[in-house]
């Protein structure tokens, strides 16, 4: 299959390792940031959601109608508005965009980070009711007849929306989490899986709990799995640690200098989600797992959010990629320190290599029959 690159679409150039320089939404900068990543071979970019962000669904429809070929992945949260408003928005956005809409549904790992937005239901209850969310949009997505709703936490009467997606049947789903609620509501739900980068180990592991959770559902087919990593490449090997072992450095500082490192993941106390817990622990056990996976990002920011890097050249990165892409990740998540030239240089030297290789081993397979491939597969 196909490889995906999937980006970050900030809304200004502030990162773990160095504050903004402007405004929470820099228009200019989060055109220039998409821009380049079109210009440089990536395929979606990832507009992410916080409490206290700027909203991304407008940030969405104003790079959506500025660029041509550069698909949007909209992360959402299912306590902020109801499942009807939402689907029109989504509607909306992917007639906009031409069709090149993926919503990300985004059930909350942390209390505290919830209840910002007066979200008081338990994580269990959150599930649940991201599951019942998720089921209503696609339903008025694809469904031109009035229809009520009577459920465990939405009701509604005769509603039919007069805007649908450019995307038939619909746009795509995507969903995240490494608990099992989070497996078997995405297992059942979504189209695309996401993971943090863990090792290969791991991720296996991961990946099949996500198969067994679309088959528990009654699945004939199962989502595709997207990894994100923070890559950290440079000319060679040498440097990309002294970069590496830099950005740390940068991170530390800035805790010791009390700067939130980031506003999305801000919490008190201890991750509350699996995938932050699991982040630490791998980091407990080891700095180095497989060909570049390093941890020591993840311990010093406290195992937030997308944090493990790839460090390296940039054919080791590749090569670490397609490690991952040989387990059955076909969409590659990377977002660098430097937002705008890590991309750039991503762009330029790491996704060529990952291509050229993708399209020699799905040759390879192709020759061999239909039944190698889906073994592999």
């Amino acid at each position: 299959m196909p490889v995906e690159f999937l980006g970050i679409a900030a809304t200004n150039d502030g990162s773990e390792t160095g504050p903004r320089s402007g405004a929470a939404f820099d228009k200019e900068y989060t055109l220039r940031l998409a821009r380049a990543h079109e210009d440089h071979g990536w395929d979606r970019v990832l507009f992410a959601y916080g409490s206290g962000s700027p909203d991304p669904a407008p940030a969405a429809a104003y790079i959506a109608a500025r660029l041509d070929r550069l698909r949007i992945l909209l992360a959402h949260r299912p306590n902020v508005s109801y499942p009807t408003y939402a689907a029109k928005t989504f509607a909306t956005l992917d007639q906009i965009s031409d069709g090149r809409l993926t919503v990300h549904f985004i059930t909350g790992g942390n209390d505290h980070e919830q209840r910002r937005e007066g979200d008081t239901l338990t994580k269990d209850e959150r599930y649940a009711r991201t599951r019942e969310y998720i089921r209503i949009v696609k339903k008025i997505w694809t469904t031109h007849e009035p229809f009520d709703h009577e459920g465990e936490h939405y009701r509604f009467h005769d509603f039919v929306s007069d805007v649908f997606p450019v995307q038939q049947p619909r746009p795509g789903v995507s969903f995240g989490g490494s608990s099992p609620a989070a497996y078997a509501a995405g297992g059942a739900e979504a189209d695309i899986y996401c993971l943090w980068g863990e090792p290969l180990e791991r991720t296996a592991e991961q990946i099949a709990a996500v198969k067994a959770a679309a088959a528990a559902a009654g699945r004939s087919d199962v989502p595709r799995i997207q990894v994100a990593f923070r890559p950290i490449i440079a000319p060679t090997e040498e440097l990309a640690w002294e970069k590496a072992h830099r950005t740390v450095d940068a991170i530390r500082a800035r805790k010791e200098r009390g700067e939130a490192t980031t506003v999305r993941h801000h919490r008190r106390g201890a991750p509350e989600n699996t995938g932050s817990q699991r982040l630490i622990s791998i980091a407990e056990a080891g700095e180095r797992y497989d060909r570049a996976l390093w941890t020591p990002t993840a311990a010093v920011t406290g195992g937030a959010g997308n944090s493990n890097p790839l460090v390296g050249t940039p054919e080791t990165v590749a090569q670490a990629l397609l490690d991952y892409y040989d387990l059955g990740v076909d969409i590659l998540s990377a977002r660098g320190y430097d937002l705008l030239g890590d991309a750039i240089d991503f762009g330029r030297h790491v996704i060529p290599i990952v291509r050229e290789e993708v399209a020699k081993r799905d040759a390879e397979r192709a020759a061999r029959g239909p039944q190698t491939l889906a073994a592999v597969r």
